[in-house]
């Protein structure tokens, strides 16, 4: 049997937002450390934050302040602390970050480095919000990333970004490009579509025999009070079924062991690979 331990950290804001993002994102890094090492003694093996993890979520304004949040990938200061700890610790670690590709150009991104500490790319959310509280072209770029998978030492595993979460076509492409696990980290308030975080990432993990890992902030953050970030992360297996899921209001770092074998026995009992017909499908793909 395959096994693959997770860790996933979800995690309200310590700071205030009226100081500078540099200071938020240091605060940030450093909340982190106990429960990184708390992982790491629980052995997981893979490890996934928060989107943006290290900076309150900050597309509610439209406030070029927040511009400063953004980092190089891979060699801004959160992405080298990160995969020091990822050598030190034989850990597989997911960093969603704010990120600064060249001078005024944004992506929501999350970096992956492998248990060694080598750094095995990124992942650019592809579906970018624009409505009231979530303006997020104001910040973000859409990515074109190709649907990347990740083959590190403890399994294949694959990113999909909050709102992405809504699009089936990207779970079914790296489902299709070898993903034994989608990790989702997000930022998502209570409200319109909070029912929908317990449907949708189990039916796309059903649907495309995979397990998916969904990572949500806790709390609410000032001055924009959107509403609360409600936490409950949690991984679902490739039937579709929860099988670790954290609180609704505190920070938390939930541990959870899957069996990866479990990915081939759904997807042979289940053959929607076999049976989709990608010929017919063509209105998805021919534009307007």
């Amino acid at each position: 049997m395959q096994k693959m331990k997770i860790g996933l950290i979800q995690m309200g804001l310590k700071t205030n937002t009226d100081l500078e993002p540099a200071a938020i994102r240091d605060a940030m890094n450093e909340a982190h450390l106990p429960l990184i090492q708390q992982a790491a003694d629980q052995g997981v093996q893979v490890l996934c934050f928060q989107e943006v993890f290290n900076q309150p979520y900050f597309c509610p304004s439209q406030d070029a302040k927040w511009y400063a949040a953004a980092e190089q990938v891979p060699e801004g200061p959160t992405c080298q602390m990160m995969q020091k700890l990822a050598a030190e610790h034989r850990m597989v670690i997911i960093v969603p970050v704010y990120e600064e590709t060249e001078t005024g150009v944004y992506y929501n991104t999350a970096a992956v480095f492998d248990a060694d500490g080598s750094y095995l790319g990124k992942y650019h959310k592809t579906h970018i919000p624009q409505i009231a509280g979530f303006w997020e072209k104001f910040f973000f770029k859409p990515g074109k990333s190709n649907w990347p998978v990740f083959d590190t030492a403890y399994g294949k595993i694959g990113v999909y970004i909050c709102y992405d979460r809504h699009f089936p076509e990207g779970w079914r492409a790296l489902a299709l490009n070898g993903a034994e696990v989608i990790f989702n980290p997000s930022a998502t308030v209570a409200g319109l579509s909070q029912y929908l975080w317990e449907l949708e990432q189990p039916a796309s993990a059903a649907a495309n025999g995979c397990f998916i890992a969904a990572i949500n902030r806790v709390g609410t953050e000032a001055p924009w009070n959107i509403g609360e970030f409600y936490g409950s992360s949690y991984i679902v297996n490739p039937r579709g079924k929860i099988e670790a899921q954290a609180s609704d209001t505190e920070d938390e770092l939930l541990v959870h062991e899957i069996d990866l074998d479990m990915v081939r026995e759904v997807r042979n009992n289940w053959q929607f690979f076999r049976d989709r017909r990608p010929e017919t499908y063509t209105r998805l793909t021919d534009g307007e």
